[in-house]
């Protein structure tokens, strides 16, 4: 579905293809440039049917279903855009390959799917660089300002696989992340279960905040650096939560360096000149079982340039207060 969109209702038979992908899942790539809050919209208001019957967002896609979806009015491209698009090449570093999955190292500043007004991620970018390869698909998202390793499936029983792993969370995969914060974080290792709750601002972008009435979440910090005015942390995801890290430290009184989002502003500003340009949020290590054989596989993704730069300077202006022992580790591994 591409262009200007749809102005009747489409009606469209589930191939192989598609077999096992959640609804909400194959309406993003399908209705390309449609925001995803209108999506889940027509979702909750039933006007997407499956077999004429209304269903969940989460149901999961069976060959030979009668999907069924309303009129979609899209935004057209202009000409420019496209033609630009057309010359765009972005350069993925992949960390590891196999027939099933694909671990890349994302940079900072992509979105992972086009969409909801961006027009072009790392998913695109993927198949435009191996136009031979028949299936390609996210495995899971990261933020667009957060980098490091993203998972893609190759096949639809590895990615079946992957996505039921990620809904696991703590029984699936094991996320770590390292994160620069404002302040002087003090506790070794700290537990923060603080539920959150997703909502729409005024001008429609989707934001999170700490609240009784959302989920539960669950994030495990540990220190690895501390100075005056700055930490240097591990998180662990035990729950997948939207912008989960990000809020949960805020909520703390420690916004990561950066976030434009949940951050302070006025210190990010000050930030930009002092070399740290981007949000210090960084997907660095994953553990997990192979989705077909199950051996365990661990991925690294070294810090990258923007951040370590920035630890470095952090170190040059101030004496460390602490330093775990695998910090240089961390910090060096390329």
């Amino acid at each position: 579905m591409n262009g200007a969109g749809n102005n009747s209702v489409t009606h469209l038979v589930i191939g192989e293809e598609a077999a096992g992908q959640r609804l909400d899942n194959y309406l993003v790539r399908h209705c390309k440039g449609v925001p995803k809050s209108h999506l889940y919209r027509i979702l909750r208001s039933g006007e997407v049917r499956v077999n004429k019957g209304r269903v969940d967002a989460t149901y999961r896609l069976q060959p030979g279903d009668s999907l069924r979806l309303p009129p979609l009015r899209l935004a057209e491209r202009p000409v420019d855009e496209i033609a630009e698009l057309a010359k765009t090449r972005v350069d993925l570093p992949v960390i590891y390959e196999d027939e099933a999955l694909l671990v890349i190292d994302k940079p900072e500043g992509i979105a992972v799917h086009g969409g909801s007004g961006v027009s072009f991620g790392v998913i695109e970018a993927l198949r435009r660089q191996r136009p031979q390869a028949k299936f390609l698909e996210l495995a899971h998202r990261l933020d667009r300002e957060t980098s490091g390793i993203l998972l893609v499936g190759k096949k639809r029983l590895a990615l079946t696989v992957l996505h039921d792993m990620f809904r696991e969370h703590g029984a699936g995969a094991d996320k770590r992340y390292l994160v620069l914060v404002r302040g002087r974080w003090m506790n070794a290792t700290q537990h923060v279960k603080a539920p959150l709750l997703k909502y729409l601002t005024e001008s429609g972008e989707r934001r999170v905040s700490v609240d009784a009435e959302g989920k539960a979440s669950h994030t495990v910090f540990r220190l690895l650096a501390r100075w005056p005015e700055a930490s240097l942390l591990e998180a662990q995801l035990k729950t997948g939560r939207t912008h989960q890290i990000r809020v949960h430290l805020a909520h703390l009184g420690f916004p990561i360096l950066g976030d434009e989002k949940y951050g302070d502003f006025n210190l990010n500003k000050r930030l930009r000149p002092a070399g740290l340009k981007r949000m210090a949020l960084h997907a660095w290590r994953m553990a997990f079982r192979h989705p077909l054989s199950g051996a365990p596989l661990t991925c690294v993704a070294p810090l990258p340039d923007g951040i370590r730069s920035y630890v470095a300077a952090l170190d040059a202006a101030t004496q460390r207060e602490f330093a775990a022992d695998n910090l240089q580790q961390i910090l060096e591994h390329r």
